[in-house]
């Protein structure tokens, strides 16, 4: 397949979601460089983090852009350039980017039976400083590094105990089979190490890799 990394500046990037600006995120890019660590070769992602949330773009983000709902704020650190897997929630992510980092996006819409093709997947550069809000039904899943070998840092803002603990469910449908977490359905290629864990097998085609376009 033929891959081609656009920006979060182009028109392509308008289906899945918009750049989030006129917020004080300062502090919050200021404590995710210098106050939160990174994998040299793997991703870490924690929730909630009390050093991000005792910032002004807490209270911001709280009311202005998710219209007084409680949210946190965590972050997903690391090197990666694998698909693996695509998510969705049921409300926006905003993805606060410290460091050059590379979204691979695809539709919801483009899930709803049973395989997603991996080549509706596209990837965007979301540049240091920049914060984007990725809507409900855009697919979406851990960062890549912009450039091969860089540890990227983004911040992850979502509804409060979002991919905490999965609640207890009967399975009644088809999506019921891919909640993974609270308030996080999940997708899996089947190279991907979340097979393991429980995550359904949802995307055909190859496991895309960027290694070789950064």
């Amino acid at each position: 397949m033929s891959l081609v990394i656009k920006s979060v500046i182009d028109k392509e990037f308008e289906q899945y979601g918009r750049i989030v600006d006129g917020y004080d995120i300062s502090l919050l890019i200021d404590n995710l460089l210098n106050k939160t660590t990174a994998p040299v070769d793997a991703v870490d992602y924690f929730p909630s983090v009390d050093v991000l949330e005792d910032t002004p773009a807490m209270k911001e983000y709280t009311n202005n852009v998710y219209g007084g709902m409680p949210i946190q704020i965590g972050y997903c650190n690391g090197v990666n350039t694998k698909l693996n897997c695509l998510e969705y929630h049921r409300d926006s992510e905003i993805d606060v980017a410290a460091t050059d980092c590379i979204l691979l996006l695809a539709r919801q819409q483009d899930c709803m039976n049973d395989m997603l093709d991996s080549s509706k997947v596209e990837a965007f550069l979301c540049p240091a400083g920049t914060a984007v809000e990725l809507y409900a039904t855009t697919l979406h899943y851990a960062p890549c590094s912009a450039k091969k070998g860089a540890q990227f840092k983004v911040g992850i803002v979502l509804p409060k105990d979002t991919n905490t603990d999965k609640p207890e469910i009967s399975i009644k449908n088809e999506e019921d089979r891919r909640l993974f977490a609270r308030n996080k359905w999940l997708i899996a290629h089947k190279d991907a190490s979340e097979v393991a864990k429980g995550a359904v097998i949802g995307i055909s085609g190859e496991n895309i890799d960027i290694a070789d376009l950064i």
